[in-house]
């Protein structure tokens, strides 16, 4: 997320989220102690973060409270990433040894429970119930898409359906949910949060379409990992299940295994992207957009609004 799409208030604000972030992870035993900072250390848009302290801005914002959901919200997306580093075996991430390369997976598995731990322990400063319950659903539903990530690797029939509830699960729930609980933290009317659930699950979905996208359009320094490194781990996204409507190329693809070497990969990735995958995949990924664009448009006109909708096309436009 490039910040220079936030004011310099809003900036001062996000600092503090860094900042509590550190200390989120702080721990008296050296090795989780390195472990977390290692994974804080790689660095990450927090994406989850900037949504939480937007969507509070539509009620009673007050950075001193509002910053306990921001934390831990990016807290339960950190851990999610170790524990899928550990469910792909994934080397790098963010062009930065994984917690599971750099130590082993037990410990990365440690890791990812002290850190969705220590973002529930942020969450009891938050009063309200319903934000509680919002949140409690949302980790059942995460947790399920990480079972589904798990079961549907190297599954070359599953249908659109199956991928596009996948990533809702992996990626867009807890953008959505980060709209959701910012709004109700900052007590708005239930009308309001419930339509920023919306505009953060079609920005989620939008966003999570185009990272599967740039797997086969973007550089290794880009990615921070080997173009088509989502397929050749199992995980089949958007232009891959458009690029299967080919008999012959999908002929190919499913020959793939985490043993095909950078060759294959790079002839795979080059028939993917002449297939007209990456341009359908686009198509949905702006449908999504679209609809997060007009769910904006319901909400009341505050300064954050605008800001929003910056960020919404940032989305839809980047490159990486």
């Amino acid at each position: 997320m490039k910040l220079t799409l936030l004011n310099s208030t809003f900036k001062a604000d996000f600092d503090i989220i860094e900042k509590e972030l550190e200390k989120a992870i702080q721990s008296e035993i050296e090795l989780l102690q390195r472990a977390s900072v290692q994974l804080l250390k790689a660095g990450g848009k927090r994406i989850r973060p900037v949504f939480v302290l937007l969507a509070a801005k539509f009620g009673s914002y007050n950075i001193h409270m509002i910053k306990n959901t921001a934390v831990a919200l990016e807290l339960i997306h950190m851990a999610s990433l170790v524990h899928d580093d550990v469910i792909d075996d994934a080397d790098i991430r963010r062009g930065q040894p994984t917690i599971n390369y750099t130590w082993d997976d037990r410990i990365a598995m440690y890791t990812g429970d002290y850190i969705l731990a220590r973002s529930l322990d942020y969450m009891t400063n938050i009063r309200n119930p319903i934000a509680h319950q919002i949140l409690s659903k949302a980790i059942i539903d995460v947790c399920n898409g990480e079972i589904e990530q798990i079961r549907d690797k190297y599954r070359f029939n599953q249908t659109l359906r199956d991928y596009l509830r996948r990533i809702k699960r992996k990626t867009a729930l807890l953008i959505a949910v980060s709209c959701e609980l910012g709004a109700v933290s900052a007590g708005t009317d239930e009308a309001i949060y419930k339509q920023l659930y919306k505009f953060g699950y079609f920005i989620g979905m939008s966003y999570q379409i185009t990272d599967d996208i740039l797997d086969f359009t973007g550089s290794e320094q880009e990615l921070g990992k080997p173009a088509g490194e989502d397929l050749r781990q199992g995980n089949i996204t958007l232009p891959v299940l458009y690029a299967m409507n080919d008999e012959k190329l999908k002929s190919e693809i499913i020959k793939i295994n985490d043993q095909t070497g950078k060759k294959e990969m790079f002839d795979i990735i080059s028939q993917i992207k002449k297939s007209g995958a990456i341009e359908q995949s686009h198509l949905l990924s702006k449908r999504y957009l679209q609809k997060a664009l007009e769910v904006l448009d319901e909400l009341p006109s505050v300064k954050a609004k605008k800001t929003l909708r910056e960020i919404a096309h940032y989305i839809g436009k980047r490159k990486y």
